[in-house]
């Protein structure tokens, strides 16, 4: 196939979008038509879809980049960045291979006039696709990430927790936390809650909760969602929203009351996702991140207690206005301070 038979395209046919990813097994949730309707019902959040197509309009690769904004008008231009939440997707092959190339070259060409950035959050490893990336201007960085292989049985998932993990799953459970799954909207409401007092307590914004509710709405019909809620004498006190597609689970969001930090609320919650993966035949729990390597990170010491396996497969990132971003960055960094 020459490049002269290849298509970029912004609007892909969902059947044939659907049919790609139902074949390539490194596509993601965040590559999915439902997803990308997600973002496009949730406030400050703009998906956009760039394909390139073969002569029959089969898709040969596919970038689903997510323009984000923290800040509303008119400081928009200084918060608002793209994000390909599951990365680059081809056809693995030399004319997939080819497709991205074509496509990244189309998608550098665009005028980025409100995105700071474009980072590509690989999901997988696309250590093949680097010299597609890094030509078109993506420079890469290493992310870490814990990955939990669901196929082992339960008692060696168990063995595989650490002592201070297995211990507070056990002392949870002895006080009386429950987990339960979220069904409506209140419950929506409720893990929301738990999330907004985490982030204002680490001074990171958080997404808008119509994001929450459109995943809600959209895909928990689809079982492409689980909401997990721990109780605690009739309180919630921490809360998950877990994203499923294909074998994999996806960590999305979520946290406890530090309040009640002593009732190892989180280590009952991921036990339970962890458990119930296995028992449905679930391949592969990701925990959605783990840091940079070399900087000390909290969470990534949290995860680290199930036992997975620790992989780096890295973001790549392209600035398009240096400028923007530096003054971005000083706001931000003020902004934490002053919070």
């Amino acid at each position: 196939m020459t490049s002269k038979s290849l298509r970029v395209t912004r609007d892909l046919e969902p059947d044939l979008w659907r049919e790609f990813l139902h074949d390539n097994p490194q596509a993601s949730i965040f590559h999915t038509p439902e997803m990308f309707e997600v973002f496009s019902q949730a406030a400050r959040h703009r998906p956009t879809c760039w394909a390139v197509v073969d002569e029959s309009s089969c898709p040969l690769a596919l970038l689903t980049p997510v323009e984000v904004s923290v800040l509303a008008r008119p400081f928009h231009p200084l918060s608002s960045r793209a994000v390909a939440y599951g990365g680059v997707l081809c056809e693995p092959s030399a004319r997939g291979r080819q497709a991205l190339t074509t496509l990244m070259q189309a998608y550098s060409r665009h005028p980025h006039a409100t995105a700071i950035f474009t980072e590509l959050r690989n999901q997988t490893d696309v250590a093949d696709l680097q010299p597609i990336l890094e030509s078109a201007g993506y420079h890469y960085e290493g992310h870490l990430n814990y990955l939990i292989d669901l196929t082992q049985s339960e008692e060696t998932l168990w063995r595989r927790i650490n002592r201070s993990g297995r211990q507070g799953i056990r002392a949870a459970e002895i006080k009386g936390v429950t987990v339960i799954e979220g069904t409506s909207e209140d419950h929506v409401d409720e893990g929301y809650e738990v999330l907004r007092g985490i982030y204002a307590r680490t001074r990171v914004p958080l997404a808008d909760r119509s994001l929450f509710m459109a995943a809600f709405r959209l895909l928990t019909p689809r079982g492409m969602l689980k909401l997990l809620l721990a109780r605690y004498e009739g309180r919630t006190i921490g809360a998950v929203f877990d994203l499923h597609y294909k074998d994999r689970i996806f960590g999305w969001y979520g946290g406890a009351d530090r309040t009640f930090h002593g009732l190892a609320a989180n280590e009952l919650l991921i036990w339970h996702i962890i458990r119930r993966g296995q028992e449905q035949g679930m391949v592969t729990f990701d925990f959605g991140g783990a840091g940079k390597p070399g900087v000390p990170y909290g969470p990534r010491d949290f995860k680290a207690k199930f036992g997975g396996e620790l992989v780096n497969y890295g973001r790549n990132t392209c600035v398009h206005a240096p400028w923007r971003l530096r003054i971005a960055e000083a706001g931000y960094e003020l902004r934490r301070r002053l919070a």
